[in-house]
């Protein structure tokens, strides 16, 4: 069995209304379908709405039944042909906008700098304030002079085995001691011990 042809498919009509007769004879006679433009009568400037649709519509190349068949696909374009939006930004504004967004970064960095500064100088203040209220509390400090080491060993004895003794800022030979109230008390101790 052989194949049969198809018949060829019909394109689409471009929009041409007009028809041309067959006879040659009428035709010669007849008056052509567009006269010319008189040179009196002024021309008119095409229309902007028409000139806004030749933009959109581009290459208007009718085309013709796809080989697959599939007439509802449409053809595909390139990314660089896809028109883009007309409302762009000049350099100017861009410019301008660069600038504005440098000065509010510089000025949220200033502020961020600030808090910073306000923190350190708050806890240099309280560092300060602890030191000074230590050294007021050594400087108020009861002292006595412990001569015999006996009784130094029973005060050691007779104190909080978690209460640890505690040295420094005391000239040598001297010990902070604790009651049992909590109150220091710096004693003086022989340096064998």
């Amino acid at each position: 069995m052989g194949r049969t042809k198809k018949s060829p498919k019909k394109l689409p009509e471009t929009g041409n209304t007009e028809k041309m007769d067959t006879d040659t004879t009428e035709n010669s006679s007849a008056v052509p379908a567009n006269p010319p433009p008189d040179s009196n009568k002024p021309s008119n400037p095409p229309s902007k709405k028409s000139t806004s649709v030749k933009a959109k519509k581009g290459n208007d190349v009718p085309r013709g039944i796809p080989k697959s068949g599939r007439v509802w696909k449409s053809q595909k374009q390139k990314f660089s042909t896809i028109k883009k939006s007309l409302h762009r930004r000049t350099f100017e504004k861009k410019e301008q906008l660069r600038e504005e967004i440098k000065q509010i970064k510089e000025l949220s960095r200033s502020i961020k700098e600030q808090k910073q500064q306000e923190k350190e100088q708050l806890k240099q203040r309280r560092e300060e304030n602890e030191k000074r209220k230590l050294e007021n509390q050594r400087k108020s400090e009861i002292v006595q002079i412990i001569k015999n080491p006996a009784k130094l060993k029973r005060i050691r004895k007779k104190q909080d085995p978690f209460r640890n003794l505690k040295q420094g800022m005391l000239p040598e030979g001297f010990i902070r001691l604790t009651n049992r109230f909590g109150i220091q008390v710096a004693r003086r101790f022989a340096s064998f011990c």
